[in-house]
C-alpha cells in the first residue's frame, strides 16, 4: 500500500508510513487544496523534526505556530490550524497513548465504531470523519465490518468524491470535477 495524494514523494511516503501524518493531513484539509493539506505533515516534519503526537502536543505553541508560518506556510490559516493540530495530538496522547492508528486498530473495531472515534476528535465533524473512514477502507487496509456503510457516501466503490478516491493524477482530476459540480449545484439551488 502506498498513498499518492500530494504529488510529492516525500510527503506521500510520510502519509503512507505514519498514521498520525495521515490524520493531520485530513485535519488540515479545509479551505486549501487537498495536495496542500496532505503535504502539511511533511512540512511539519521538516520544521520540527518529527510527526509524533507527544512531540507535537508538547511543543511550545508559539514556536509551533511559527513553524506553520514559515514559507511556504503549512496552511493559509497558520495560527488556528497549528492550534488545531496540537489539540488533536493532545487528544491522541490523552485518549490513545499517542497512537493515531489505535483509532482503527485497538479492539478490532467495526466501521461505525471507528467513525464514532473519529468524530470524537477535535476538528473532526461528521463529514471529515466519514471521508477519513473511507480513506482508511479504500487505501489504508482497514477492513472493519460496515466501514463502507458508515462512511457513506464516501465509501461507495468506484466513486470520485474525496481524497479517499485519489490514487493517481487521473483520479485527482475526477475528484476535482466532482467537487466543482457539487459546488455549482449548491450555488444554483
Amino acid at each position: 500500500m502506498a498513498l499518492h495524494i500530494t504529488g510529492d514523494t516525500a510527503a506521500d511516503t510520510l502519509l503512507t508510513e505514519n498514521p498520525l501524518a495521515l490524520l493531520v493531513g485530513m485535519l488540515l484539509d479545509q479551505q486549501v487544496a487537498m495536495e496542500t493539506a496532505f503535504a502539511g505533515p511533511e512540512k511539519i516534519r521538516e520544521r520540527i523534526g518529527s510527526v509524533d503526537a507527544a512531540t507535537i502536543a508538547g511543543y511550545d505553541p508559539e514556536a509551533f505556530t511559527e513553524a506553520f508560518k514559515e514559507s511556504p506556510a503549512v496552511h493559509r490559516f497558520p495560527g488556528s490550524m497549528a492550534g488545531r493540530v496540537q489539540a488533536l495530538c493532545q487528544a491522541l496522547v490523552d485518549e490513545w497513548g499517542g497512537d493515531a492508528a489505535a483509532l482503527w486498530t485497538q479492539g478490532d473495531p467495526d466501521g461505525p465504531t471507528v467513525l464514532k472515534r473519529l468524530r470524537a476528535l477535535p476538528g473532526f465533524g461528521e463529514q471529515k470523519a466519514k471521508i477519513f473512514l473511507a480513506l482508511l477502507g479504500k487505501q489504508y487496509g482497514f477492513t472493519g465490518d460496515g466501514w463502507r456503510e458508515a462512511s457513506a457516501p464516501y465509501g461507495e466503490e468506484g466513486s470520485f468524491r474525496s481524497v479517499a478516491d485519489i490514487v493517481s493524477p487521473e483520479s485527482l482530476t475526477k475528484v476535482r470535477e466532482h467537487k466543482k459540480a457539487m459546488k455549482a449545484a449548491a450555488k444554483a439551488s
